[in-house]
């Protein structure tokens, strides 16, 4: 199956697994590890998190989660599992990505289920969504899509068969010369086979290239997510680190802490050498509303920097964050140097950066784990930096490239699976997953409640206090709201 730059129709009945997921992830056994992760029990998460976290108030934490979202109901987010000289060894949270990718690199959990994860989170969050919608918006269902047409395919094939009914695949980029999307007091046409504009009351959204320039933040249609989502931190990394500071201010007296780098927002350019210097020369400067490692700059050395300074871009403001890398050249910020823990050295005694994608979604019982993947960098990390040093080869984890002609593709060979053979690669245990997992609600419940504050007693978008939050003008100049 290939991408298409027309809409399809989809009937129930024509799930086909090969089609879906990588072969590698489609030939690969489970590593037993995860199994039992994704079947734990979440009293005995929060029993092992507080037995090792005694600070930890536990309440607190199954109130977390077992929160009931009601913006950003799926989520991923990217985890690197650092450490600092003395052993403090953490599971620290870069983003969370509305719209997240993974399902085809996730080996299944059950052989006798051969939609995996795809069914799992169409049924305990897709459908349960789209609860009374019939009765007010009239119209068929359809799954949207900028990238991943393996993933997205397979998710529009899951809801034909999981809803019973045909399901519109629709290309959606960045582009305006695609007329295949629009919308009509509020609800979502699109354009069928028959080249007929028909309405549509819920969507599976995964576009991710800007998607507040073309889908409005108000819709009658049912969008999962809403675009709130991503404006509020899934898609807005200035955003997400502001709800993660505002949500550590209200539960740190509960012992809990979203753990990220240390990060400078509202950064105008020509006061990013100044922060660099700060941090010791050493740091990674975002574009706040770019994804898939696009607009992600690390900077090691001097070169570097003034690479970085000379190029142009779109946007006025972006944020610093503290680098973490090897110990010898890893930012030094307020808690001190972390450093990557990094894989398990190769028979070359290479060590290789990598994270770990979390992804869960909203249940009736709270936020659950759906699956989980991880990559690794290009490069191995070496312990000392030259002038020549290329820093994103060394940590870089993001598979995704744009291809010449604009399309993505992604490099699978540093992909690693969650199988009985690639999981070891990692070195983590029973004990960084859970914190992986809480650490990715933590900041999936930050964004959620910022996208509560952003919206007023009458369900509108509160531009103003938006601005006020994140004042980039050429950010707020692309945003459609209705």
């Amino acid at each position: 199956m290939t991408t298409t730059k027309a809409a399809v129709c989809i009937q129930p009945g024509n799930f086909e697994p090969h089609h879906h997921w990588y072969p590698k992830a489609l030939n690969a056994t489970i590593h037993p590890m995860i199994s039992f992760f994704l079947n734990l029990d979440p009293e005995r998460i929060i029993s092992r998190y507080v037995h090792l976290n005694p600070i930890v108030n536990p309440e607190k934490l199954r109130e977390i989660l077992q929160y009931s979202p009601k913006y950003f109901l799926w989520g991923g987010a990217d985890l690197i599992n650092v450490t600092s000289a003395d052993g403090q060894r953490q599971m620290v949270v870069i983003e969370n990505n509305s719209c997240p990718s993974g399902q085809k690199s996730m080996p299944l959990v059950d052989d006798n289920k051969e939609q995996g994860s795809y069914r799992l989170l169409i049924e305990r969050t897709f459908k349960p969504y789209l609860k009374g919608l019939r009765q007010s918006v009239k119209g068929g269902l359809a799954v949207i899509y900028d990238k991943n047409f393996m993933e997205v395919s397979g998710y529009a094939e899951v809801i034909a068969d999981v809803m019973g009914e045909e399901v519109h695949l629709v290309p959606f980029y960045n582009d305006t010369d695609q007329k295949l999307v629009k919308f009509v007091d509020g609800i979502m046409h699109i354009k069928n086979e028959a080249e007929e504009f028909i309405p549509i009351r819920a969507a599976f959204r995964y576009v991710t290239q800007k998607p507040w320039n073309r889908i409005p933040l108000h819709t009658k249609t049912r969008i999962l997510n809403p675009i709130i989502s991503c404006l509020c931190g899934g898609r807005n990394k200035m955003v997400a680190a502001k709800a993660y500071d505002i949500f550590n201010a209200e539960i740190k007296e509960h012992g809990l802490r979203i753990k990220i780098p240390e990060t400078i927002w509202d950064v105008s350019k020509n006061e990013i050498p100044i922060w660099v210097k700060k941090m010791g020369g050493q740091a990674v400067i975002k574009i706040p509303y770019s994804n898939a490692g696009q607009g992600v700059y690390t900077i090691v050395n001097q070169v570097e920097l003034d690479r970085f300074m000379k190029l142009q871009f779109d946007y006025d403001l972006f944020i610093v964050q503290s680098l973490i890398g090897n110990y010898e050249w890893s930012s030094t910020s307020s808690e001190g140097k972390f450093y990557h823990v990094g894989t398990i050295p190769d028979l070359k005694c290479n060590t290789y950066v990598a994270d770990v994608r979390m992804m869960v979604s909203a249940t009736e019982n709270g936020i659950r784990p759906l699956c989980t993947y991880a990559r690794r960098s290009e490069k191995p990390l070496t312990n000392q930096i030259e002038d020549s040093t290329n820093s994103w080869k060394m940590l870089g984890t993001n598979l995704s490239y744009k291809n010449d002609d604009g399309s993505w593709n992604s490099d699978v060979n540093r992909l690693i699976l969650m199988g009985r053979r690639d999981f070891n690669k990692l070195g983590l245990g029973l004990d960084d997953l859970i914190e992986g997992y809480i650490q990715t609600v933590l900041s999936m419940v930050a964004i959620d409640k910022m996208a509560h504050t952003l919206v007023n007693k009458q369900g509108r978008f509160r531009m103003k206090l938006f601005k006020s939050l994140n004042n980039d003008q050429g950010l707020i100049d692309e945003i459609m709201v209705e």
